[in-house]
């Protein structure tokens, strides 16, 4: 299966949210559809692991805030890369309660939804909830997807999100230098003095500098006969054991 396939999907970028008794929580999640128009009806996607799967199960509620594509990528960061255990993710941030869950002041939008069903997957629980208030926001940006978060903003998936694949290894052609936090990649020899990520906001010091691709180890081919070890890729055509003197059919490539 090719999971590379799922990146032609349309999918936004929402900061989906709850109350955890008088506290606020949420986080970034961009599996979210509408099911029905009247009465509308919307899905969410949550993994098990996330904070805030928890606290929709146990107010009833969630909401989720419809970011643009001027959002301040800090508020990915900040919703995305950190745990509501750890931090309070509303600090600093614009909010207010509506319906008794709190939104973002910040998007192209908010809507506030009641559970009325869920299922579970191995990995996520689907939450089905009927909208109670909905409202736009002045913006003038369009809203942010999925695909212009990977393609310019240069943003990461976090390892709980629906659409997560683990990327495969690049050919450098500069430095890569890869925040520890968040997995934003900067391109440099060094990273320049004070820089913080633009994602998540953290300081040189939680970035690693990505190291050379090691040279590849040649194979290696074990004679079945006394255990001689023939180092290539591939055995020479007529090549006889030097120790034993068997042909090459009596190797063995490990």
């Amino acid at each position: 299966m090719n999971s590379k396939t799922f990146f032609h999907m349309s999918y936004g970028v929402y900061v989906v949210t709850a109350m955890d008794g008088e506290r606020p929580a949420g986080c970034v999640a961009n599996s979210i559809m509408q099911i029905t128009s009247s009465p509308a009806t919307v899905a969410v996607s949550m993994n098990h692991d996330n904070y805030t799967n928890s606290c929709i199960a146990g107010s009833g509620k969630f909401a989720f805030s419809i970011l643009a594509e001027n959002t301040d990528p800090a508020v990915i960061g900040t919703f995305g890369f950190h745990s509501g255990k750890d931090m309070d993710k509303f600090a600093g941030k614009e909010y207010e309660i509506v319906e008794g869950v709190p939104v973002l002041k910040e998007g192209c939008g908010y809507v506030v939804c009641r559970v009325i069903d869920r299922m579970e997957t191995e990995t996520h629980t689907v939450f089905l909830g009927q909208v109670e208030a909905a409202e736009n926001l002045p913006c003038d940006s369009p809203a942010m997807t999925y695909s212009y978060y990977h393609n310019v903003v240069k943003g990461k998936s976090p390892k709980n999100a629906p659409t997560y694949v683990a990327e495969e290894p690049e050919k450098k052609t500069k430095s890569r230098w890869v925040c520890q936090v968040c997995g934003y990649v900067y391109e440099g020899d060094e990273l320049p003095e004070g820089y913080q990520c633009p994602v998540c906001g953290v300081g040189p010091e939680h970035f690693e500098k990505e190291g050379a691709v090691p040279e590849k180890n040649p194979a290696k081919w074990v004679c079945q006969v006394c255990g001689y070890v023939y180092e290539g890729d591939e055995l020479p055509e007529g090549y006889q054991c030097p120790v034993c003197g068997v042909g090459p059919e009596h190797f063995e490539k490990q």
